[in-house]
């Protein structure tokens, strides 16, 4: 049973690894796609309209400031400090929150983000450094 879950915790090291690489690349690219939208509004085409829709110029800095948070707080991952995974678990909830009222710009980023924020929780969260 102990070599089953020394298996499970090593593979949740791994990946929380992997989950600061990954939050620092989704925050950069959530910055880009900030500056995109609040730059050049044409480069989003707005499908149906929906209850939570906000300007593009404000979703851009949401964005820009939502890619910094993401980036930081993966670069911090990188410590293995407690307070860095508890940040990035909540960073990692805000970012579902606002990929998913992302959708209508840009559903299919908006989704693999999401699954890639649902990877980082879980492996932030199974992961305990004190029985690796």
């Amino acid at each position: 049973m102990s070599e089953n879950r020394s298996l499970k915790q090593g593979f949740a090291a791994g990946t929380s690894i992997a989950a600061a690489v990954i939050m620092v690349t989704v925050g950069i690219i959530q910055f880009c796609q900030g500056i995109a939208a609040v730059a050049e509004n044409e480069v989003f085409v707005t499908g149906l309209n929906y209850v939570y829709k906000f300007d593009l110029t404000t979703w851009g800095w949401i964005h820009i400031v939502l890619g910094v948070l993401v980036a930081a707080v993966g670069l911090a991952l990188f410590t293995g400090a407690g307070w860095a995974r508890v940040t990035a678990i909540v960073i990692a909830a805000v970012s579902i929150l606002a990929n998913f009222l992302w959708l209508p710009y840009y559903p299919w980023w908006s989704v693999l983000i999401i699954a890639l924020d649902v990877v980082v929780i879980w492996a932030l969260s199974t992961w305990q450094p004190d029985r690796y």
